[in-house]
């Protein structure tokens, strides 16, 4: 049950990932639209903002990917340093980490649910109910807790988490 539950995480993450990645080629094919509907005169209002939402969306939606793949920034220098007490180093950021996340989390939800009910609408031209956009910002703060949480249950049962090692660490300085 373990690796199926495993599984199913590891493949919510990537699942992230690819949606980022499909919000970043969506800003390009946003951006070179706009380009050419400028060169064309013909105005293409709510261009700007669909960008943005792109943006904040590609950036939560890859957090929890990013977290496992060992793409965020971590201190090891200063874990490395712990020694023999790096669990607890460990330890310590994921509970921080998983507390800050939850939170964070919590409180998309709980915009997005007040965007929604009071029918805020953004300032731009395109007018877009902000819930709609808040929508991936909300589900991918969930997925980091989630991601973070997973990789604290993880440390605390294998006494290892997730987390891959640093993109630095596997380039060994090439």
């Amino acid at each position: 049950m373990a690796r199926t539950l495993r599984r199913i995480l590891d493949l919510l993450y990537l699942a992230s990932g690819v949606a980022a990645a499909v919000c970043l080629v969506a800003i390009l094919v946003i951006i070179v639209l706009q380009m050419a509907a400028r060169w064309a005169g013909i105005a293409f209002p709510g261009s700007s903002e669909y960008a943005g939402y792109l943006m904040a969306s590609a950036s939560f939606l890859a957090f929890a990917y990013a977290l496992n793949r060992g793409a965020h920034i971590r201190v090891n220098l200063f874990l490395t340093a712990l020694g023999s007490h790096r669990f607890w180093g460990e330890l310590w950021a994921l509970v921080i980490g998983t507390a800050a996340t939850s939170y964070l989390a919590w409180y998309a939800v709980k915009a997005t649910y007040w965007s929604r009910k009071l029918h805020d609408v953004s300032q731009g031209q395109d007018a877009t109910p902000i819930w709609i956009v808040q929508i991936p910002m909300a589900f991918g703060a969930i997925l980091l807790a989630l991601c973070f949480l997973d990789n604290l249950v993880t440390l605390i049962v294998a006494k290892q988490d997730n987390i891959r090692p640093d993109l630095i660490d596997q380039s060994h300085g090439e």
